[in-house]
């Protein structure tokens, strides 16, 4: 039988008791909710305009999150939680330079598997590179939505908690954002 003291030393199995064990001031429990969303923390900063400075971003954020984990709704999710400071944080970090960053991102790292044809993978990284192009281009709120809900594959609820807006409001500007696209790409290839 586990004594508390070895139950304790374990790594937390989901977000609840990481959590729970972070307000009773575990900070290895807070470091496996940093190691659990760190990627996708980062990506989210890249995406929605961090470029260069996500990863300060992403260290800000989750600095910001444990000061108000004590605030933290538990019956919510964490994830669409420390994205929605993340998104502020970048935010913030862009009206602050007083311009719009640029994006760095990738969709997905491509394959390079050995059985895939060189000239398929050149192509699908040139179509990667041309959307980005594109989703650069959209006005920043639709291109927020977008970004959570294609290229960070949230939910529209998660978006909605993310930005900060009604789901009403995120798929509108999702359905605005997809329609620019379409134009721009099928533009792109006429």
């Amino acid at each position: 039988m586990r004594t508390f003291t070895a139950y304790a030393k374990e790594p937390p199995t989901d977000d609840d008791e990481a959590i729970a064990r972070s307000l009773a001031g575990d900070l290895a429990a807070y470091e496996v909710l940093i190691t659990r969303y760190s990627a996708l923390a980062h990506r989210t900063a890249a995406m929605l305009g961090a470029a260069d400075e996500a990863e300060d971003v992403v260290q800000e954020a989750f600095v910001k999150a444990y000061r108000h984990l004590a605030t933290f709704r538990r019956d919510a999710p964490f994830r669409p939680w420390l994205l929605r400071i993340v998104a502020n944080e970048t935010r913030d970090l862009t009206r602050s330079r007083g311009r719009r960053a640029e994006l760095v991102v990738k969709l997905a790292e491509p394959s390079t598997a050995e059985t895939e044809d060189p000239q398929d993978v050149a192509v699908a990284v040139d179509r990667r590179a041309r959307l980005l192009d594109v989703v650069r281009t959209l006005p920043e709120r639709e291109r927020e939505a977008v970004v959570c809900r294609y290229l960070l594959q949230l939910s529209e609820a998660e978006t909605a908690q993310v930005l900060d807006l009604p789901v009403g409001t995120v798929k509108s500007r999702t359905f605005r954002g997809l329609k620019r696209l379409r134009e721009e790409v099928s533009r792109d290839l006429a």
